[in-house]
């Protein structure tokens, strides 16, 4: 396999696994609705149509990223929807360590820069639109 081919095969195995981690927590939201997530927007002093927001990065941008239909656009989405989990759920645990030593937010921090690398990379060969 040639560089260019293992470049391409690697932002695909990026994609792939973003796309498929950030959906699954999205297809949670579908199913079990977006209470918790409106009160807590509430709580902030944002609208509560502000809450149907995590299903655009949480379910419209990781198709985009699965399919590689303009892929950056869906990896920026998702870096959106991280900063705002950040600010709203997790801000107490942003200094903190786990049981096992690693960052409380190991999870979250994956998902925010493996969203930046796909958006500065892009999608690779093996997308839809290739953009």
């Amino acid at each position: 396999m040639n560089q260019a081919a293992m470049q391409d095969f690697g932002k695909l195995v990026l994609r792939i696994v973003l796309g498929a981690l950030i959906l699954l927590h999205g297809i949670s939201k579908l199913k079990n609705g977006l209470g918790p997530i409106e009160g807590m927007v509430v709580g902030y002093g944002l609208p509560g149509f502000f809450a149907y927001g995590v299903l655009v990065g949480e379910v419209l941008a990781p198709l985009m990223l699965l399919f590689g239909f303009y892929a950056r656009i869906g990896a920026v989405i998702v870096v959106i929807n991280m900063l705002f989990a950040f600010a709203l759920a997790h801000m107490g645990q942003l200094g903190q360590l786990n049981d096992q030593g690693g960052w409380a937010l190991e999870l979250q921090g994956m998902f925010l820069f493996t969203a930046v690398a796909i958006t500065l990379l892009g999608p690779g060969r093996y997308a839809i639109n290739q953009r």
